[in-house]
């Protein structure tokens, strides 16, 4: 397993939530189009898929056989695991993009003792916070253009980082976006 392999099923996810139309969907989730939205180049696309479908976390549409996210399956890998296998500490003040709890998707619902932000490092964003590795160095762009990408990967930091309260709130956060799948 590796970080990318994260991001490209967060990405599936997204796209089976925003496109209805399956043959449109085939197109979108094929290797090019996630190489070129995602900053993956086509073989680490194509390799990343093929290690999700084997461990479970990723199938192929029977009809259409475009990958699909088991939802399931990932939900359970990011509730539980995703924190142990890809760590993460805040780090040196920075500018960037808000992260974790200090993401939209939280509408300052958490509020931190401290008034430091969680950000991933981006010198072009007004925010400035502590810095947190993204799960993968191109997850900022691919947020950016893709705004369910970007709460997806949001929650998945509060879950990294989060004390127990911020992570049960990030777990079922994500449980209700994923629950909503086409």
């Amino acid at each position: 397993m590796k970080s990318q392999d994260i991001l490209i099923l967060l990405k599936l996810v997204s796209l089976q939530q925003q496109v209805k139309d399956r043959t449109i969907l085939r197109e979108q989730c094929s290797a090019r189009a996630l190489a070129s939205t995602l900053g993956v180049s086509k073989t680490e696309v194509n390799a990343s898929i093929n290690r999700s479908i084997e461990s479970g976390l990723a199938v192929k549409d029977r009809k259409f056989a475009y990958p699909k996210a088991n939802m399931n399956a990932l939900l359970e890998f990011i509730s539980h695991g995703v924190k142990y296998v890809f760590p993460v500490k805040p780090a040196e003040l920075v500018r960037g993009l808000p992260t974790a709890f200090d993401a939209p998707v939280f509408n300052d619902e958490l509020k931190s003792v401290s008034k430091i932000k969680r950000v991933w490092p981006d010198p072009m964003s007004k925010e400035q916070g502590q810095a947190i590795k993204p799960l993968f160095k191109s997850a900022p762009q691919a947020a950016a253009q893709d705004p369910q990408l970007y709460a997806y990967l949001a929650l998945l930091d509060a879950i990294r980082i989060g004390n127990p309260r911020e992570a049960t709130l990030a777990k079922q956060r994500l449980k209700e976006r994923l629950s909503t799948d086409a």
